[in-house]
């Protein structure tokens, strides 16, 4: 009896820590370190990456010489800046991934879109009923891609002590 209860506690306590992983929206950092900014290859940016409604795309770059547009496809294949979808401007915007589908953004600074400043996802139905929690606005208006990461790390952080714990209470319990 001992041991089957045992082995419960392994089960319930290993699920916890695969299934926050699995049903937390993300905050994507576009770029990366790179931001968003001209000689960034995009698509190679999305490859390997799946976006889920609740998701957030965040845009880091320098206001005063770059801006996002969302646009339509068509748009976004042509690099027509005009009848954008949204403007953001300001040097960082986080966009909530709010509806399935394709999703396209570019640069609106004459010659950028056409030189690669742009990107084009596929959004899929969330794995989560809960969206990610957008970073706070910046306060000094400078792009900070640390803190834009920081979130992925608190997730993450997050999800380790919550282990520990139900790694430390499975022992005892044993």
């Amino acid at each position: 009896m001992e041991q089957s209860r045992a082995w419960i506690v392994i089960a319930v306590a290993v699920a916890m820590m695969v299934l926050p992983y699995n049903c937390m929206a993300s905050n994507y950092t576009v770029g990366d370190s790179q931001q968003w900014t001209l000689g960034v290859n995009y698509t190679n940016w999305t490859s390997g990456k799946t976006f889920y409604t609740g998701d957030n795309l965040i845009f880091i770059y320098t206001s005063t010489a770059h801006d996002v547009l969302e646009v339509s496809e068509s748009a976004y294949n042509s690099c027509l800046t005009t009848n954008a979808l949204s403007t953001y401007t300001g040097g960082s915007n986080t966009i909530a991934l709010n509806g399935t589908g394709g999703k396209y953004f570019i640069c609106g600074f004459a010659g950028h879109c056409t030189r690669g400043m742009k990107l084009g996802i596929t959004v899929a139905v969330g794995n989560s009923s809960t969206p990610a929690s957008p970073p706070p606005p910046s306060t000094t208006g400078t792009p900070n891609a640390a803190m834009a990461a920081s979130y992925m790390q608190i997730k993450d952080g997050a999800v380790l002590v919550g282990s520990l714990i139900l790694g430390s209470l499975a022992v005892w319990v044993l």
